[in-house]
């Protein structure tokens, strides 16, 4: 592989030029971190559900202990804890997550799925109602940094949804507390039972319920590849439905020559700082702008409280130049990002060129970081690829699309023939049965038996 390092800080980019690279080094180049260690991080959350599964709240202190440091003797935030966090934080931040929750709502409000209903034959009426996830459960991820964001991202489309029954579960601090502003940001979306549990024996307590943690229909919400993993497991073992898998954070930026590069590295950075699992990709058919953002992500680095938590996650970040800017589209297209950013001159022209991303942000002006916090869109978003069939969040997520269908005896003298016919073509006779008898009692010589 052609690859060049540019170092500083302690830093490091890896700058490459795709025309360069062989169908290898291309496959290389876009491989997420978790991807390579995706079987042990497997092994280790089966292990942890198998523990909670057997011995419940016990399994989920001594895990807590373990992971988090922290002997818990109850596991629910209590009314009291409720209201010391509403006073531990200051009213800026409760006033911008009032002001964050406003445009969250209305944003998903107006993207809710209406019932509806068609006359499909005449005497056959055919409806889609909508009805709340009874139980849902929610993660928010406090593991390097607390996300009061993901508990608003989570808890407003819950709201909209009606759903019946919603807990929270997020990471206990050293000191056996929850942060504040996560609690807050719980509140003010109407969620009242949060439980000091993290990683992927939250997700088993909210799948299979113990003692103090109810079993929920469905989990939500954004993790590690623990989380993620033991999401994916409780589903295929089916004992919750998930949202999506949502890992560990990334973003790709697709910049041409006119692209801010102090702008550019500072999106890139914003996700680095996630995580250690975190990627980052920059595509420009710029060698200038390449070059320039490599040198900002370094200096920009340097000034950064998180930059030991970027600075690994740029470990696997790659620069890329491309020869023009439609290669940069199928590959991002191919890599099906969380986050893609067209810092472009004309960066809606392009929005047709997009086949799968989580989330798109248009131009300079509109950092991913707003979609993180304020600007309405949800970021709890498909990682790993799994934009190519999953959508992000949203308040459809929390509900269940049902169809009626409701046949006068005028309806089924109209379809019914036709539904015998193809039930027997399928060599179903009792589907073509339950028909024909019908049919019978309603007198339409079509049903007579044979």
């Amino acid at each position: 592989m052609n690859a060049v390092a540019i170092t500083a800080a302690g830093a490091a980019a890896i700058r490459l030029c795709w025309s360069e690279l062989d169908d290898a080094a291309r496959s290389e180049a876009l491989r997420r971190p978790v991807q390579r260690t995706s079987a042990e991080t497997a092994r280790a959350v089966a292990d942890v559900i198998a523990q909670v599964r057997v011995d419940g709240d016990t399994a989920l202190r001594a895990l807590t202990l373990r992971f988090d440091g922290v002997a818990l003797d109850a596991l629910a935030v209590t009314t009291e804890e409720f209201a010391a966090a509403e006073a531990a934080v200051a009213p800026a931040l409760r006033d911008a997550m009032v002001q964050a929750i406003a445009r969250i709502e209305a944003f998903h409000r107006a993207g809710m799925a209406p019932p509806y209903a068609v006359e499909t034959a005449p005497g056959v009426v055919c409806e889609r109602i909508v009805r709340p996830v009874p139980r849902v459960g929610l993660y928010v991820p406090a593991g390097s940094a607390p996300l009061p964001s993901t508990a608003m991202m989570l808890g407003v489309p819950a709201r909209l949804a009606g759903c019946r029954e919603v807990v929270l579960c997020t990471p206990p601090r050293r000191d056996g507390s929850v942060d504040p502003a996560v609690l807050v940001a719980a509140a003010l979306t109407g969620v009242s039972r949060v439980f000091k549990l993290g990683g992927a024996q939250a997700i088993a307590a909210m799948a299979y319920g113990t003692a103090s943690v109810p079993a929920c229909d469905k989990l939500f919400g954004p993790g590690n590849s623990y989380v993620t993993a033991a999401k994916q497991q409780v589903a295929q073992d089916g004992a919750a439905a998930i949202d999506m898998p949502a890992g560990p954070s990334e973003v790709l930026v697709i910049a041409d020559d006119g692209a801010d590069a102090a702008f550019v590295a500072a999106d890139l950075l914003s996700q680095a700082e996630h995580g250690p699992d975190s990627q980052v990709l920059l595509l420009s058919d710029s060698a200038r702008l390449v070059d320039a953002v490599a040198l900002e992500l370094d200096r920009q680095l340097a000034a950064l409280p998180r930059a030991d938590v970027a600075r690994v996650a740029l470990a696997s970040s790659r620069l890329v130049e491309v020869d023009r800017l439609d290669t940069a589209f199928d590959i991002s297209n191919a890599y099906a990002p969380e986050h893609l950013i067209l810092a472009l001159r004309a960066p809606r022209e392009w929005l047709d060129r997009v086949e799968v991303a989580g989330s798109v942000f248009l131009g300079d002006d509109t950092p991913e970081a707003l979609g993180d916090y304020c600007s309405g869109t949800n970021h709890v978003l498909p990682t790993n690829g799994a934009a190519r069939a999953y959508s992000g969040v949203s308040v459809a997520s929390f509900q269940n699309l049902v169809s009626v269908q409701q046949a006068t005896r005028a309806g089924i003298a109209a379809i019914g023939p036709s539904a015998i016919v193809l039930a027997e073509a399928e060599g179903l006779d009792a589907h073509a049965n339950a028909v024909r008898l019908r049919l019978q009692a309603a007198g339409d010589a079509t049903g007579t038996a044979q």
